[in-house]
């Protein structure tokens, strides 16, 4: 947390202890204090006098906005918050440990990490980012299958006016050509019919976070290009292999 305004919590001051507070831009703003240092504020119960303020920070999940939050010093004593050097994590829980079973032997010690914590406010954004990814891959891999089996199909159909053309003297760039084309075809309106779905789908998906991206049609051109290399080389395989056949054993089993 950045202090913008005033000062952090001081052992000098006994009073911060007690009635002393330190709040962030947002609640600075929703009181509509444009100098809140020394200002009161209280909750019916109890006032507290402003002493700082600190930069917006998030502490909730993105899904949310930065919302007014007021900083204390708590009288909690079975709750201490211990800033350490992730250099030497066991020895520090281990020195801790020793501490608080010295002080507090009848009470088992329970520590959690804010870095950890924090992970799991996205943690099932995570987890839906993991599933789309394998549903995605999943889905590459059936329709590769799909295009390597349809173009075996068609080749095995189009062998014998395949052979004719090559007898005929054409060319390897026309006989691949031929065979593609009308697959690439398909695949470009496969693109244009998904491209909006696919932005419809992530744009109503995305309202559900305060932060968010914009997708652009970078994005959308880079998967319809990546889609048309990995269809185009499915179906290489095929149209390459039918392009340098004999055309000689061809037409004689024909």
């Amino acid at each position: 947390m950045q202090l913008r305004e005033g000062r952090d919590f001081s052992r000098e001051f006994a009073s911060d202890s007690v009635n002393s507070v330190i709040i962030n831009r947002k609640m600075a703003h929703d009181l509509e204090l444009e100098k809140p240092l020394g200002k009161q504020i209280d909750n019916n119960y109890q006032q507290w006098t402003i002493i700082g303020v600190v930069e917006d920070f998030h502490f909730q999940s993105l899904k949310e906005g930065i919302t007014p939050v007021a900083l204390t010093i708590g009288n909690d004593i079975g709750t201490v918050a211990i800033k350490i050097s992730s250099g030497n994590i066991d020895e520090a829980l281990a020195a801790i440990a020793a501490i608080w079973n010295r002080n507090v032997p009848e009470q088992a010690l329970s520590y959690g990490f804010l870095d950890q914590r924090f992970a799991q406010m996205h943690e099932d954004v995570q987890r839906m980012g993991k599933i789309f990814n394998s549903f995605a891959l999943f889905a590459i891999f059936v329709a590769c299958l799909g295009l390597f089996a349809l173009s075996a199909f068609m080749v095995e159909q189009r062998k014998k006016e395949i052979s004719i053309r090559i007898v005929l003297g054409a060319p390897f760039k026309s006989i691949y050509k031929l065979l593609t084309l009308d697959f690439m075809k398909l695949i470009l309106i496969s693109i244009a019919i998904a491209v909006p779905i696919g932005w419809y789908m992530m744009n109503r998906w995305l309202e559900d976070f305060a932060y968010r991206i914009d997708i652009g049609w970078e994005i959308f051109l880079g998967a319809g290009a990546i889609a048309l290399f990995i269809a185009l080389l499915t179906i290489s395989y095929q149209s390459i292999g039918a392009a340098l056949m004999q055309p000689i054993k061809s037409l004689r089993t024909e």
